[in-house]
Formats: structure tokens, sequence, C-alpha cells
């Protein structure tokens, strides 16, 4: 997978890192384009992108940001903090504000969830009260995901 140049300076190609990280290198290009990876340029009008371990890292650490929801702003601060020549409780702080920001996030989405859940739930006894009234207390069979297996013709 890597090209070792010298030890402890491997290389990678922008396929390398799409089939380690399971991305496409048009994400990575996009990552690019972001400002958040900065691979060296080979070849002829500089088209061949070459990846050392510091944009390995960077990549690894972008797509991490992203399963956590961070955006791309948040993740470029945290890596350029990252590689400030100061100690890492900037970053850390930085990092730390960035997850609690998140948390508050999913939290308000969490209880809107909650209150939409509680709303169908509501709607859903109504709906069958009132169904159960028309049909003088015979209920249709239920439908969707508790509904009873059913042998469907192909």
């Amino acid at each position: 997978m890597a090209v070792t140049q010298s030890p402890g300076s491997a290389t990678y190609t922008i396929t390398d890192l799409a089939r380690e990280f399971d991305v496409t290198p048009r994400a990575i290009r996009f990552y690019e384009d972001q400002g958040l990876l900065s691979p060296e340029r080979e070849g002829p009008g500089g088209r061949k992108r070459i990846y050392n371990g510091r944009e390995r890292t960077r990549l690894k650490l972008t797509l991490r940001g992203k399963r956590l929801g961070l955006t791309l702003n948040e993740i470029r601060e945290i890596l350029d903090l990252y590689e400030s020549p100061r100690d890492t409780a900037p970053q850390l702080e930085r990092f730390l504000d960035s997850l609690a920001d998140h948390r508050r996030t999913l939290e308000r989405q969490l209880e809107d969830l909650q209150a939409q859940l509680a709303e169908i739930d509501q709607h859903e006894r109504q709906c069958k009260a009132l169904l159960a009234a028309q049909t003088g207390g015979k209920t249709p069979a239920p439908e969707g995901d508790d509904a009873p297996a059913r042998t469907r013709s192909a």
C-alpha cells in the first residue's frame, strides 16, 4: 500500500488512502479543496497527489470529526491547533467546546424526536379508538413493522 522512500517517511497515493479509510478519492479531493489536506504534487502538471504520514493523520482525524458530527470548519480549527507549536491544551479545550456544542444540539434533537413520537402515539390511540367505534370494536389487522409476516406474490 505505502511506498517507502526512506525509513519513517511512508507516502501514500489517493487510491491507497481511499481504500484504507473506505472513502472515495473524490471525498479526499473535496477535503483537499476545503484546506484540510495538502498533499505534495508530482508528475506532469502536478496531477499525481502524494500523501505523507501527516496528511494521512489529518484525513483520519477529519473522518473521525465528521463521524462525531463536527463541521469542516470545526475540524480545520482543531487540526490547525493540533499542529501549532504550543502545547495541546488549546486544542483539547477547543475540542471539548465543540463536543459540548454538538452534545447540546443532539440533546435538543432527541427532545424533539421524543415529542414527535409522543404525538404519534397520541394520534395512533385516537385513530384506533375512532376506528373501533366505527367498526363496532373490530379493528383491521395492523400494517407496518408490527404486522404479522404475510406471503407476497412475486
